[in-house]
């Protein structure tokens, strides 16, 4: 699943973006997938509609039928990057189209599409809002106003080959240490022990775009610094030099990561892993679910082990937190019947759906407390860990753009 359109000129994103609106065009209210029934309330939902999302889309047409019926608009992640498909959000949304109802955005977007968004103070309680996890739902807030929910969160993390560690005669240590987060320190030195191996030992996306920045922002919040301080930006300093200086030298004095990763995005990277043996990658949650669409040998995901990213020995673990949140346009002319999908897919049940079907990491907390549900699924006992590590990227209406600029020069 490499990137479908690196290296296309302007006039080619343009078109492409055009056919995705005409695209869109036909699955709303005016297009060709138009139910004329008056009894029935349709909501467009664009998302990247996995088979998680349809198996509640379906459960929940099925409990209102006859009064609601969402209707989803698919954009792929193999198809569209994140900027195209904010691109195409915010033409959308700027035009004041009534053509989507719901739609989610990277939950470091909700600052840019608050104003073409519906504010939610008044459709959820504060009862209802305690019952979500407090990173998913701090990033639901601008200008100390509800505009968005969380749906499911995400968070950097490390993947590491468990047989290849295990070769090592300390292997149970090594691993023990790597589990409870391992320093950079320490996992240098460990590289060196397979300094004579051609396969590559850490991998991290090191292209021009945001996968850069978060690994840049982990490094300078496990220094303990942010990357703003008000509307300030913290860049010439000695922790943000030595956090860029480790991410040259893991290529070009350890050569413990191969000098590929700076065309890398994260699925390019998890290619890499497993063609070339190699040891641990930086990764998402959704690791071994995305792979198995882009690699057509399989048996290694059982050797694979999770793992907080490694730290400064003088600092703390961090990781970046990502995820996507839902948001209702605020052209939307049904937003009470939008409300109540949103209710639904936050209910319990369904993000354990959504877990269990896709992989994506639920935001109620309850859900994280569930013993019954966690003896059936023991990862989230992982995850439940590596949340408190977890640190946000800078809530800014401009943050896209300035991060644009900023892993421009890191790259």
């Amino acid at each position: 699943m490499r990137k479908l359109f690196k290296g296309s000129t302007l006039l080619i994103g343009s078109i492409i973006l055009a056919i995705v609106a005409l695209i869109i065009y036909m699955i709303t209210p005016t297009g060709v997938y138009e139910r004329y029934d008056n009894d029935v309330t349709q909501i467009f939902f664009a998302e990247n509609i996995s088979s998680a999302h349809q198996i509640l889309i379906d459960r929940f047409n099925q409990k209102y039928a006859g009064e609601i019926e969402v209707v989803p608009i698919h954009l792929p992640f193999s198809k569209f990057s994140t900027n195209e498909r904010k691109e195409l959000l915010t033409r959308a949304l700027r035009s004041k189209s009534n053509r989507i109802d719901v739609f989610t955005v990277d939950l470091i977007w909700v600052p840019r599409f608050a104003k073409w968004s519906q504010p939610l103070d008044n459709y959820f309680t504060e009862q209802e809002r305690a019952q979500l996890i407090k990173p998913g739902l701090k990033s639901c807030y601008f200008e100390n106003q509800l505009y968005a929910m969380p749906f499911y969160i995400d968070i950097g993390m490390m993947y590491y080959r468990r047989d290849i560690i295990q070769s090592l005669p300390d292997g149970n240590e090594i691993e023990k240490k790597i589990k409870q987060s391992i320093t950079w320190k320490d996992f240098i030195e460990l590289s060196k022990r397979f300094a004579n191996k051609k396969n590559p030992f850490y991998l991290y996306a090191a292209d021009n775009f945001e996968g850069l920045m978060c690994s840049f922002i982990e490094g300078l919040s496990s220094l303990n610094q942010t990357l703003f301080v008000g509307d300030s930006l913290q860049l010439n300093t000695a922790k943000a030099r030595k956090t860029l200086q480790l991410m040259v030298d893991l290529v070009h004095k350890y050569r413990m990561t191969p000098l590929a990763v700076t065309r890398y995005d994260e699925i390019q990277c998890y290619i890499h892993l497993f063609e070339k043996d190699g040891l641990s990658v930086r990764g998402w949650p959704g690791f071994l679910r995305h792979s198995q669409y882009v690699t057509k040998d399989t048996t290694k995901f059982q050797l694979m082990e999770k793992a907080p990213l490694p730290y400064f020995r003088d600092g703390r673990p961090a990781s970046v937190f990502g995820g996507w949140n839902l948001m209702i346009s605020k052209f939307s002319t049904k937003k009470k019947q939008a409300v109540k999908f949103i209710k639904f897919l936050l209910q319990p049940e369904n993000q354990k759906i959504m877990f269990q079907e896709g992989g994506y990491l639920p935001n109620v907390s309850s859900v994280y407390e569930d013993s019954l549900f966690l003896k059936k699924e023991p990862e989230l006992l992982f995850y439940r860990e590596l949340l408190n590590m977890g640190v946000h990227r800078p809530y800014l209406v401009n943050y896209t753009k300035i991060s644009d600029i900023i892993s421009y020069y890191l790259h």
